[in-house]
Order: structure tokens, then sequence, then C-alpha cells
């Protein structure tokens, strides 16, 4: 049976018509810590040839890019909102938390608003979503604090409340970072004046001669190429942060920063047995929820876990939230790559049960001191053991 798809057509005033349109349903992800968000709402709406579902997208990023994407699509099959869903919240790793119109129309508002303080464009059609900012929409402060309750999730540990915050802070995303606060931080004494990215951070406790605890932080961020070492002092009471300061910090070179980095990486080559079309109808419906790079020799395709829990831990690192990686060359291989030896174990047998076992032919296996995949795809060489024969 055929199903209409489509995205909506801009100016469609029939379907855009607020008096048209029935609030369905909503949910958002609990993934405002890290600095994004996504909103998802479903409706109903009445046009002249009856009832239709229309289901908007939106994407949304605190520190740079405010509201980032925006898709919708009306009447379509579950698979196909499935595919739209995943390839927007896929990567996120929190769960879906319903809300109300009224909380849904809010965060939309507060999207647009972060939009114009960065002074960054809204997707397009906006058309398309402009009559949920046409009414203001005010929250008391027990709406606001429980709607804060669901697009954060739950703090478990002093080392996952320092994470979130030390990340918010230096992203300066002082927004999300007031969350995690209780009274008056100067959380503004924390970043550099741009933006940047946490890509570790190292928690110590420390007691000082009266037996006070604070923890000691050695963050280390980047921006614009750039990499520095910040070492701050956090205090905490009741899971909220009561004071920061910012010690030191110094500039580090990027060779530096990547030894900071440095863990192993498993690594599984496949000769792929089969032609590119026939390997991309059945590899491809296996990446839907996958992040997809291309390069100029091949395409790579990062599976995310499923949570956040890298988070929850002593040491933070950025890339933990990778679960493994996927490289299709141009010339014929197929490259599996994870940080653990239980994930490099979890993809392989992911391909052998899959249709693609019978094309694939594994050819080597390799754990590397430090990862070398991302060497080998900025390379110029064709084959994986080539380009290892001649790096020795």
């Amino acid at each position: 049976m055929a199903v209409k798809l489509s995205v909506i057509k801009g100016g469609n005033k029939k379907i855009l018509s607020m008096k048209n349109r029935k609030f369905i349903s909503a949910y958002v992800t609990d993934t405002r810590l890290m600095g994004v968000l996504a909103l998802s709402i479903k409706w109903q709406v009445s046009t002249s040839n009856g009832n239709s579902i229309v289901d908007q997208f939106f994407y949304f990023d605190a520190e740079e890019y405010g509201l980032e994407t925006y898709k919708s699509i009306i009447d379509g099959d579950e698979d196909t909102i499935t595919a739209i869903e995943l390839g927007i919240i896929g990567g996120l790793g929190g769960d879906k938390v319903s809300v109300s119109e009224k909380e849904a129309q809010y965060l939309v508002q507060s999207f647009v608003k972060e939009s114009e303080r960065l002074k960054v464009s809204l997707p397009e059609p906006v058309e398309e979503y402009d009559f949920l900012f046409e009414n203001q929409v005010q929250l008391t402060k027990k709406e606001h604090q429980e709607l804060i309750e669901k697009i954060c999730t739950p703090i478990l540990s002093d080392y996952h409340l320092i994470h979130y915050f030390v990340m918010r802070c230096v992203g300066r995303d002082f927004t999300g970072a007031s969350y995690l606060i209780e009274g008056r931080v100067d959380m503004e004494s924390v970043p550099e004046p741009k933006p940047a990215s946490l890509c570790k951070n190292s928690i110590e406790e420390y007691k000082d001669k009266n037996g006070q605890l604070s923890y000691l932080c050695e963050a280390l961020i980047e921006y614009d190429h750039n990499y520095m070492i910040l070492v701050l002092e956090v205090t905490i009471r009741d899971n909220k942060v009561t004071s920061v300061s910012r010690r030191s910090s110094m500039k580090v070179s990027s060779v530096e920063a990547a030894m900071l980095m440095n863990r192993p990486e498993f690594v599984t080559v496949y000769e792929i047995m089969a032609d590119p079309d026939t390997f991309d109808d059945i590899f491809i419906p296996l990446t839907v929820c996958f992040m997809h790079t291309p390069h100029n020799n091949g395409r790579l395709f990062l599976e995310f876990k499923k949570n956040n829990n890298h988070v929850n831990q002593k040491v933070f690192r950025l890339n933990e939230d990778v679960y493994g990686l996927y490289y299709v060359s141009d010339y014929g291989q197929l490259i599996l790559a994870a940080y653990g030896i239980d994930e490099i174990h979890s993809l392989e047998r992911k391909l052998l049960k899959s249709s693609l076992d019978q094309y694939l032919i594994p050819v080597a296996k390799y754990e590397f001191k430090e990862p070398i995949l991302y060497e080998f795809i900025l390379s110029d060489f064709e084959d994986f053991n080539d380009f290892l024969e001649a790096i020795k």
C-alpha cells in the first residue's frame, strides 16, 4: 500500500493555520547538559482533503549554532519517521521525555531567542513553524523548574555534576551551567573568550587545612584548533556547585593534547567481495542512526553509545561516547575500530549476523596503543596494511 511521504511545503496556509491544528504529543531529549536538545511535536491538521498527521523535529545547539536543524513530514509511515528521528537524536545518548504543548512552544521560543543572541539564521522553511513563536509563552517558576528537570538528565555523582558544569562553562553556555549551581557562582571566570570543547577532564579530591573538601580539575579544552589546560577548583553542596575558581591555565600543542587523549584502539580489516551498490543496499540500512562523514578516499560511519554514562566517571573524555567506527574505503575495504575489546567483538558479531557476512573476508586484526584509523583516513594510502607498513 502506497503511503504519502512528503516534506511540508512552505506557504501552505491550510496546513499551517493554527485554527486547523490540534496538538497530539511532543517529547524532548534530556540532553541539555550536553549542550544540545532535540524536540519532536506531532500535530493533527485539518485540510480540505481530511485530516493529516504532521511531525516536526527541531535540533538545538546551545553553544554556537542555536536552532540548527528543522525537519518535518506529513503522514509519514513509522519507518520513515523513525529514520528521521534517529538522524536527529541518534547520537545524543539521551532519553525521550514527554512535554506538553505549552512546554514545547516555550522550548521553540527559547531556541529562537538563542539563535538571535548568537546571530545565526533560523533553519528554513521558517514559515512552517513560525506560528510557535507568535504568542509568547510565560512559565511560572514551578513550571520552569519542572521543564528543566525534563531536559536535564539526573545528576548521579559529584563527578557527573562537575564534568557537566565544566563542559557548560567552557562552552560559554552559562544558561546550562546555571542549572547546576547554588547561590552566586562566578561561572564566567572559567572559560576563554570563545566557546571551547571539553576534550578531557580529570578530577581529584582535595582537602584544605581545615578539612574542607573540594575538587581539583585538570581540563583539556580546544577552540579554533588551539589547546589549553585549565586547572579549576570546585566546591559542591547538596548536588550543586557552590563555587569555582580558575587556578591556572597553559597552552599546549596539538601533539601534547593528542598524548593526553591517547587510549588503545582495536581494528579489524575486511575485504569487501561485492560491488558498491550491492554492499550499500545491505550496509546503509544498518547505519540509519550513525553519523556519516565523507572523506577523500571513503566514508566514515560513527556509532554512538545509547547513553551518556561516560560522563559519570572520574575522568571524562569527549570521544568516549563513540561505540564504534566503520570506514568504507573506495578501494574495497571495510575497517572496524573501537576503543575496547568488548566493543570491537560486538561490532564483528553484528556484521556476522547481517547479510553482509557473505560479502566480507576478514584479513587482519590489530591492537594499537593509540588511535590510528583517523591517520589512515587522512592519508593518501588505499590499503590499510600498506599504510601500516609505511609508518612502521
